[in-house]
């Protein structure tokens, strides 16, 4: 499981025009599912993006997570993270989920980041999305899981 976040002052995500998620500051997820994860992934991905320290503390260094800042978790399903780039023009996508078990553990992703974060929002599995963001910093990192 792949996880590319982004420290966000504000963030939202549109389909056929329409906000089905949106966050004030926190973090916007991009989250794409491997062929091999399993719901055990999701769980250590989940506690990576809510613990990771890239908001500033009282001395204006990054030392504080999303836990401890309390902002928003947006998360958005892109399954072209798992694209294999290295040969060719072209990516290959061979070492994705298939559709099934990616919108599985997207939404089991989902149950588990409601439960452990009082601000979640999402996109839509699949959709054709729109997503629309501040990044504060600019701060992005890659996470696995």
């Amino acid at each position: 499981m792949i996880g590319l976040i982004q420290r966000v002052t504000e963030a939202r995500v549109e389909v056929a025009g329409e906000v089905v998620g949106q966050i004030g500051p926190g973090i916007l997820l991009l989250l794409g599912v491997e062929a091999q994860d399993e719901s055990v992934q999701a769980e250590r991905l989940l506690q990576k993006v809510l613990g990771y320290r890239i908001f500033e503390d009282e001395a204006g260094k990054m030392n504080r997570s999303l836990r401890e800042s309390g902002g928003g978790l947006l998360v958005v399903s892109q399954f072209t993270l798992v694209a294999d780039t290295r040969k060719g023009l072209r990516p290959s996508f061979s070492s994705g989920a298939s559709p099934e078990k990616g919108k599985a553990l997207y939404e089991a992703f989902l149950s588990l980041a409601h439960a452990a974060h009082p601000i979640v929002a999402s996109g839509r599995y699949a959709a054709d999305m729109s997503v629309f963001l501040c990044n504060d910093g600019p701060a992005t990192f890659w996470l696995t899981a």
